[in-house]
């Protein structure tokens, strides 16, 4: 083992060399993979497969098929496959000298790649020009430099694009709302840029309300009630009650607590403004049997797929103008669900949301409340509509599977064995996906 400092930066160094060369073997072989599903074949996406353009123009269009089986080869989802694809056509056919260099070893496929994801978007001479510009020394310039040759070919070559690009700075803007991205504690980042008269009003509104709470007997923080003016706001609450009608001051008391339902329930806040117009929030919470009875190891439940604290969960059922609707029975996921018919009934379909919470193609992310829900066996040679012969499967990969000699078995509810045309399979359940060796006695196409 190496003991000195000395010996330590020769590994790296060696260790480098090899990524980068272990790299460009990978790139090559994806490369080749493409050269050999070239089509130029653009039917309709609903039936079977076709040719989809992944670079810009003057590269060749790739089979979706065969893209879907190389991203479950290199261990990554199928979007990422094609912008993964799609960055390497971009380099080889549209940018002769970065490819040279990446070739050479001299310019790593990561910078190369941010590169052609900024010419994609370019007709050929304006790729061409940006080639010519900075293929030299990519490998020593900065990220700067080469976004500013970039503009220089989108104001060039693609003056619509420029213009668009334009009007979007000239109005930045926005205002996102990270709902995907909730907090155990059940908190959700809001970040924007507004107008300057619109955000000085929100500012002035905010801090009105904030200085109500206190008003009213808010011992939080200032940073902790101008969050909570903000949620009064949304739901047209641009006023606070400071007491009520014998004089008393506090806030209105809030709903006593209630007992949290089991597994399942549905959750709704309902406000209401002084007109009586009712806005509502509907959030799905799910909550183990075990939480419900003050198991004190039980302290996460879910909102959707997001985990948050059951104290947070309890809150938000306390809180005033809540409504809890109990609107679902108690759902157990190892119930078998069987019908007689080609359709999935509702109770099928939601059983296997969730159980399975994404698309089961290997590696796919795709919320499984937005999928297709397929019979493992096809209906029409004998597969039962049940909780074991469904599982939800995005629209593309439904289709690969369906089309392109993709096949899967059911190992156990919410975890699957698929077999790709080539030979390989891959298991996937709740952890994510796992590549195995081929089946014994599998023959490779």
């Amino acid at each position: 083992m190496p003991s000195t400092p000395a010996d330590l930066l020769q590994v790296m160094r060696a260790t480098t060399a090899t990524a980068v060369a272990v790299e460009l073997e990978r790139l090559h072989a994806a490369l080749d993979w493409c050269e050999i599903h070239a089509t130029d074949d653009e039917d309709d996406a609903a039936f079977g497969d076709h040719g989809i353009p992944l670079a810009g123009p003057g590269a060749p269009m790739v089979s979706e098929f065969a893209v879907m089986e190389l991203g479950a080869a290199l261990g990554m989802s199928t979007d990422s496959a094609k912008r993964y694809v799609g960055a390497a056509l971009e380099i080889k056919y549209r940018l002769p000298r970065i490819w040279a260099r990446v070739e050479a070893g001299q310019l790593g496929f990561w910078k190369a790649r941010w590169i052609a994801e900024h010419t994609r978007c370019l007709p050929l001479a304006g790729a061409a020009f940006v080639d010519a510009r900075v293929g030299y020394c990519a490998h020593k310039v900065s990220y700067a430099e080469v976004e500013r040759q970039i503009t220089t070919a989108i104001a060039r070559f693609d003056p619509e694009q420029a213009e668009k690009l334009r009007r979007q700075a000239a109005d930045g803007r926005k205002l996102d709302v990270h709902k995907d991205d909730m907090s155990l504690e059940g908190t959700i980042e809001v970040s924007g840029t507004l107008d300057a008269q619109d955000a000085l009003d929100l500012d002035a509104a905010i801090s009105r309300l904030a200085a109500d709470r206190k008003a009213a007997g808010s011992t939080e923080s200032l940073d902790v009630r101008r969050a909570q003016a903000a949620g009064d706001l949304a739901r047209g609450q641009d006023t606070l009650s400071l007491g009520d009608q014998d004089g008393e001051g506090g806030f209105e008391a809030p709903f006593e607590a209630r007992e949290l339902a089991p597994q399942d329930e549905r959750f709704a806040r309902t406000s209401t403004t002084e007109k009586s117009i009712k806005i509502t929030r509907v959030i799905d919470l799910h909550v183990h049997e075990a939480g419900v009875f003050g198991d004190p190891n039980a302290l996460v439940g879910r909102a959707g797929r997001k985990p948050v604290l059951l104290e947070t969960i309890r809150e938000w059922c306390g809180a005033p103008g809540t409504t809890v609707i109990n609107v679902k029975p108690v759902r157990n996921l190892a119930e078998h669900i069987h019908v007689a018919g080609y359709e999935h009934p509702d109770r099928l379909v939601e059983q296997d949301d969730l159980v399975d919470h994404h698309c089961v193609f290997p590696w796919c992310t795709r919320p499984a409340e937005r999928c297709d829900h397929d019979h493992v066996t096809p209906y029409n040679k004998g597969g039962p509509t049940c909780s074991y012969n469904s599982a939800p499967l995005c629209r593309g990969h439904h289709r690969l599977k369906t089309h392109g000699r993709w096949t899967y078995d059911v190992l156990d509810r919410g975890s699957y064995l698929w077999h790709s045309p080539h030979g390989h399979a891959y298991r996937r359940d709740h952890t994510g996906t796992e590549p195995l060796p081929p089946p014994p006695g599998h023959r490779r196409t």
